[in-house]
C-alpha cells in the first residue's frame, strides 16, 4: 500500500471533521448512504489509507448537507488531484515524495507564509543561487548528480508567482544573516538580492527583513512555511525541512501556533519598504 500523500490526509481529516460535528458515528453514515458506502471504506478514507474518488466525496458532503460552494470545490480538488499529471511528475526520478507533495501543495495554495533563517526561500532563488544552495547541502553523492535537474525543478515552481488566473501570495520574512551569504561564484549573491529587489515590487509579493540585532524570537526555532488553500484555514498546512528529511503539520490548533508565531515574526522584523533598502544596502557589497 502507497503512503498516504499529505493531499490525502488532509481530505481524511476535514471529511471526518464534518461528520464529527455533526455527531454521526461512521455506522450513521453508512446507513445514511443506503449501502453506497460502508464502515470500513469510510473508516479508510478518514484515515487516509485509501484514495478517495470524487463521486465518494460528493456523496458525503451531500450527506453532511455541505452547501458551501468554495468548500465543496476545494476538496473535490483534493480527491481528484491523484488524476491530474503535474508537471513535477516528469522528474519523479530525481523527487523524492514528500518533494512532491510540496510543489503539488504550492500549485493549489493561494497563499505562503515563510520564515527563513539561512537562505533565500526557494520560490525567489536565481539558479545560479540555487544550484550553489543544493550543492552544499547535499548529503549525498546522488544528489550531487542530480543538481542541474533539482535547478530545473525550482525554476519552474516559480511559476506559481507570476500565474495569470491566480498569482500566490507570498509573504516572507529573511534572516538578515542569509541575505550576507558568501557564495563560491563572483556575483551570484548580488545577482540573487537584486532577484529579491525586483521580485519584491510584485503585489503580490512581501519581503520583510529580520534584522541581525532583532531580539531573541520564535523563529530562532528554525524555519518554515505555511500554505493557505483559500479562506479555509482549517485545510493551511505547515511545511518543515531539514537535510534528510521534511515534516508535514495538519492538526489545526498546531498550524495555528506557527501561524501565531509568523504574524510575531512580521511585527518584530523590518516593514517591507525598509526591506528593501536594508537589501539594496547590503548589495553594495555583495
Amino acid at each position: 500500500m502507497s503512503t498516504p500523500t499529505v493531499r490525502r490526509r488532509r481530505l481524511g481529516a476535514k471529511l471526518r471533521a464534518l461528520r464529527d460535528t455533526l455527531g454521526l458515528t461512521l455506522e450513521d453514515v453508512a446507513e445514511k448512504s443506503a449501502g453506497r458506502i460502508t464502515v470500513a471504506k469510510l473508516s479508510r478514507l478518514e484515515t487516509a489509507r485509501s484514495a478517495a474518488k470524487s463521486g465518494d466525496v460528493e456523496m458525503l458532503l451531500s450527506l453532511y448537507g455541505v452547501d458551501d460552494g468554495e468548500l465543496q470545490a476545494a476538496l473535490l480538488a483534493l480527491a481528484n488531484e491523484g488524476a491530474r499529471r503535474g508537471w513535477w511528475q516528469s522528474y519523479r526520478d530525481v523527487l523524492s515524495p514528500v518533494h512532491e507533495d510540496l510543489i503539488s501543495l504550492e500549485a493549489d495554495a493561494t497563499s505562503v507564509r515563510s520564515w527563513q533563517m539561512g537562505a533565500i526561500p526557494g520560490l525567489l532563488q536565481t539558479a545560479d543561487y540555487a544550484r550553489e544552495i543544493i550543492a552544499s547541502t547535499a548529503m549525498s553523492a546522488a544528489v550531487v548528480e542530480r543538481v542541474d535537474a533539482l535547478v530545473e525543478v525550482r525554476l519552474a515552481r516559480q511559476a506559481v508567482l507570476t500565474s495569470r488566473e491566480r498569482p500566490l501570495d507570498l509573504q516572507v520574512i529573511i534572516a538578515e544573516s542569509a541575505l550576507h551569504t558568501r557564495c563560491m561564484s563572483e556575483g551570484v549573491m548580488h545577482d540573487q538580492l537584486t532577484r529579491l529587489l525586483t521580485l519584491g515590487r510584485r503585489p503580490n509579493i512581501n519581503i520583510h527583513v529580520m534584522p541581525a540585532d532583532a531580539p531573541l524570537h520564535a523563529g530562532q526555532m528554525g524555519s518554515f512555511w505555511i500554505l493557505g488553500f483559500d479562506d479555509h484555514s482549517d485545510l493551511d498546512v505547515v511545511h518543515i525541512e531539514s537535510l534528510t528529511s521534511a515534516l508535514y503539520i495538519e492538526d489545526g490548533e498546531q498550524v495555528g501556533v506557527y501561524q501565531g508565531a509568523f504574524e510575531r515574526l512580521r511585527a518584530a522584523a523590518l516593514p517591507v519598504e525598509e526591506s528593501a533598502d536594508r537589501i539594496a544596502e547590503i548589495r553594495k557589497t555583495a
